[in-house]
């Protein structure tokens, strides 16, 4: 088969074409925009979810599932909120051969199906905290090119939305969510940037909104979840209020927090290579692939080894596939390479006699195993792959960032670059113009680089008040 092509100067040809090659998903499908989960690809996906519900339970959220349809009375309340969507809904309006007297939109987000009930939920402060997740999908006319996991018409949809008492609650919550991500991020070996939104690129309806931002390649970035405070700009219209302990009532201020997809698409861009997709131990759909290699001459068959072996890992609670394909053991080194498996093991007649195995891992490490402890021996060395996998995206992720001191740097950039920015819309517009492409907003709390001290700001070049900023061409 020919090679892939290069990830350094045609990234989405090559991503495209690892994804097709690793049978993640398929685009084949006859409305554009919307793909199908093939087995592999659905397989990774349910393991993605775990560890986001997973994280996010340890909050102390809890799963809900609302409706896919929204009343247009409804979606029309939060006037802001459909601004920033009315061009993007699919509109439902008719029930078999009727006209329906009220259209129905298919939720983009769930902020106006889940409100309307949250009124019901919500009477005293003994409500609060109202914290809640769904995992469903969205719908979403994208109207730009569509590209599998990345921009899809059909999204595949985590979002947490709570109710709290008062702004500091809310503030404390956004601050929890970070924090999950960072579990959930550890999970994926992601290193990631939170970034406040400017106020002219933050969600409609939002007080604010973080993003949570990975570098994909010359000077992209791609955001792959985003947290937001609403303060009450939802709640007043829709009417979430609450008796305070003295009697009071109180509109409760909210916030929310969504995933999709796109997280697999970035486990895909992050950690890919020449070789095809590598997938950490947490979302791998398969952990471990056990491959017997079965020779005429020997006299010892490896099959009956490999499958006890497997069923020794599975009990342990691993993911395991036994390969007793018929083709070449090249070949099937090569498929495994391709669609990621962190740990192949092999077994020959003399692995199965002396009861081991030759280890190689998705990052090259190859190692015999056994016979003692050898279970033990594929859990180390599982948790020692992913322990280097995320050293290398680290390092990948800190070299993809440069400082600008100048607009005129911006211009041909081929990496993300940090700059100062007075905060100020006009100067934000002009850096922008600059790198052709978007100010993303500030770093908020942790980042995983060493920021130091800023220069003066690009746009004006005045030095009070001014932050690090980065700008990128968001993919």
């Amino acid at each position: 088969m020919a090679d892939l092509p290069d990830k350094g100067t045609a990234f989405m040809e090559w991503y495209l074409e690892v994804l097709e090659r690793a049978a993640l998903t398929d685009k084949r499908y006859g409305v554009k925009g919307m793909n199908v989960w093939t087995p592999y690809g659905f397989r990774a996906r349910r393991n993605l979810d775990a560890v986001l519900v997973r994280e996010i339970e340890a909050t102390g959220s809890v799963p809900v599932e609302f409706p896919a349809l929204i009343p247009q009375t409804e979606f029309q309340k939060e006037k802001e909120h459909i601004k920033g969507f009315d061009a993007q809904v699919y509109w439902v309006t008719k029930g078999g051969a009727s006209d329906l007297d009220i259209p129905l939109v298919l939720r983009p987000t769930s902020e106006t199906a889940m409100y309307p009930v949250f009124a019901l939920w919500v009477r005293s402060h003994k409500d609060l905290p109202l914290n809640v997740y769904q995992i469903v999908n969205t719908f979403r006319y994208e109207t730009k090119t569509t590209r599998p996991f990345l921009r899809v018409r059909e999204i595949h949809f985590f979002e947490e939305h709570t109710c709290q008492s008062d702004e500091a609650a809310a503030t404390a919550r956004v601050a929890s969510n970070l924090q999950a991500f960072r579990a959930m991020a550890r999970a994926l070996d992601l290193p990631f940037v939170p970034v406040r939104r400017p106020d002219w690129d933050k969600f409609p309806g939002a007080f604010y909104s973080i993003a949570l931002d990975i570098p994909v390649g010359q000077s992209r970035t791609l955001q792959i979840g985003s947290i937001h405070n609403y303060r009450e700009n939802f709640s007043k219209p829709y009417g979430i209020l609450f008796e305070t302990p003295d009697g009071q009532q109180r509109l409760v201020h909210q916030t929310t927090f969504g995933l999709s997809e796109r997280l697999l698409g970035a486990v895909v861009a992050v950690h890919g290579d020449a070789k095809g997709v590598v997938f950490p131990t947490a979302v791998a759909p398969y952990q471990v692939v056990v491959v017997p290699i079965v020779s005429a001459q020997a006299t010892t068959d490896p099959r009956p080894a490999a499958r006890t072996l497997a069923s020794e890992l599975t009990r342990r609670g691993l993911r395991v596939f036994v390969d007793e394909g018929e083709e070449r053991p090249g070949a099937k080194y090569y498929r495994w390479e391709l669609r990621g498996a962190p740990l192949r093991l092999d077994i020959g007649a003399r692995e199965a006699a002396q009861g081991s195995a030759t280890a190689v891992d998705r990052l090259g490490t190859k190692r015999l195993l056994g016979p003692e402890g050898l279970p033990e021996a594929v859990v180390a060395m599982l948790g020692e792959f992913d322990t280097r996998l995320y050293e290398r995206a680290l390092a990948q992720f800190r070299a993809a960032f440069t400082k600008a001191t100048t607009l005129e740097e911006l211009k041909g950039s081929t990496t993300v670059r940090l700059v100062g920015w007075c905060t100020q819309e006009t100067c934000g517009h002009a850096i922008e113009t600059a790198i052709d492409g978007a100010l993303l907003g500030t770093p908020e709390g942790e980042v995983p680089f060493e920021l130091g001290p800023t220069g003066p700001c690009l746009g004006c070049g005045r030095t009070e008040g001014v932050v690090w900023a980065i700008a990128a061409q968001p993919l």
